[in-house]
Formats: structure tokens, sequence, C-alpha cells
């Protein structure tokens, strides 16, 4: 899937993403950006983010920039995307340390402690999630810890378009998001935190493989890509290429909490 010069709003509800050529503000901001989050790949302090063999660097917090996404002498960090998450948002927020997630040949290795069924759901769907529904305990159960705004995402080298793309179901989040509004319904304040959400994920989830239609969006240097919070995505194996592929991705959560997400645009 190749990017547009001008994704429209609508394209993105319709699609539950929107990808952006590379523009000047974004290159000169991966300028500062890149020599950070490589030198992140090898700062001894990161080590415990490397998983599935080596073969990814979860990177999470591992961007130096400040809430306004500058890096080193960059400007804030704007741009398209930036531009169409706030107008969806109705808010530009403070930004966390972006994760910096890069993968090198041979992805996907088994991660630690990783049962043969979850990796080969790594390898068949791509470990396909919703961000911020995290699984928690033996056995895993999920929940909504994590209720981001959007997820956008840069791309900080550039990489081979088959060096393991990002991937997303076109209209999955239509359909995840009506299901947790559902789960949701009727559950007090109180209840929220400790509501299992696990049966209806993994149902819904396997409803949009399905139903929706997987795409690849290999992102080339300095291109983002803006998924809606409940875009089901993944990550392909490698398949082609040499070094490696290197991405920033902000997701900021969502003044308001669980409601909040719930009531996004979608």
């Amino acid at each position: 899937m190749s990017v547009t010069e001008h994704p429209t709003d609508a394209e993105f509800l319709r699609r539950g993403y929107a990808c952006f050529p590379a523009e000047p503000q974004v290159l000169d901001w991966v300028a500062e950006a890149q020599p950070a989050a490589e030198a992140s790949l090898s700062d001894p302090a990161f080590d415990a983010l490397y998983a599935c063999g080596r073969t990814w660097f979860v990177g999470l917090d591992a961007l130096p920039n400040d809430a306004v996404g500058r890096v080193g002498a960059s400007a804030a960090f704007g741009g398209q995307a930036a531009d169409m998450a706030r107008r969806f948002l109705g808010d530009w927020p403070d930004l966390h340390r972006a994760q910096v997630s890069a993968t090198f040949p041979g992805y996907p290795q088994p991660r630690e402690g990783e049962s043969d069924a979850a990796f080969g759901y790594r390898l068949r769907r791509d470990a396909a999630h919703v961000d911020g529904v995290l699984g928690e305990g033996t056995p895993k159960r999920r929940y909504v810890r994590e209720p981001h705004g959007f997820v956008l995402g840069i791309a900080l080298n550039p990489a081979d378009p088959d060096a393991t793309p990002l991937v997303a179901w076109e209209g999955s989040h239509k359909i995840m998001q009506d299901a947790f509004r559902a789960a949701f319904a009727g559950v007090s304040a109180a209840e929220r935190d400790d509501l299992d959400v696990t049966d209806i994920y993994v149902s819904v989830r396997k409803h949009c493989f399905e139903n929706c239609t997987r795409v690849e969006l290999p992102l080339a240097l300095g291109e983002t890509v803006l998924l809606h919070p409940f875009t089901l995505h993944g990550v392909a194996p490698w398949r082609a290429g040499e070094g490696h592929r290197s991405v920033a991705y902000f997701r900021p959560e969502v003044a308001g909490g669980v409601p909040a997400w719930l009531g996004l645009p979608g």
C-alpha cells in the first residue's frame, strides 16, 4: 500500500489508517531523531528491551524527546500526520518518550517464555493486536490498561519493503470499537479496571481476520502512518533486506480514559 500525497480524514475513518509521504518538516525531525534512536540500540541501559532472540528491539520510551516531540536540536514534531491526529482527537496531547521499534533479519524468533501457540500466532497473524489491551497473569487475561488517542509512526531509516512492514486490517477499527463499546456498556467506573475483555477480544479479532483486508504498510524513510487506536495491526515477518527497520511510535493516552477512548470518532 503506497502513501498518498494528501490522505483525507474521511479515508482515515474508513480505513483505520492513513499513510503520508516524507515532507521537509518530518525529514528535519528524523535527522535529529535517527541518531538518538540508533544510539539506543547499543545503550546498555536499554539492553533488556531486546526480544525474540534479539531480532526485535521493543524500545519502549527509548527516544529522548520532550513533551512536544523535540529531539536534540529539532523543532516540535509536526506534519500532515500530526495535523490529522490533532483533528481526530480534537487536541494535541503532551507526548511521551517515543517507542523505538527496530526489527532485524530473522524476525520473528520465539519470544522469551512464549508458548508454541503464541509464537505460531506471531508467525501466521503478524502478532496482530489493538494497542493498550494488555495481557496479564497466567493464563493470560486481557484488560484495557492504556486507552490511546492514536498511534503515529515515523520511519527512521530506509528499509526493504519486505523487511517486517507494518500490517493493518482495513476497517477493523469499526468492528473493534463497536465490540468494546458493547463490552463496557453499563460497567461502572469502579469496575472498568477489572473488566476482563479476553473472550470478546479474541472472538472479534478472529472476525476481523476473516472479514477485513490485510494491508502491508512498508514505510520508507521519513514517511508517517496514523493508526486509529482501535485498528488491529501488527508486524510481518522479515522476508528480505539487510540492516534493520526502525520506526518511532507515539501512542499518547486519551484524556478522559476509557469513556473518552470509546467515544472517539470511528
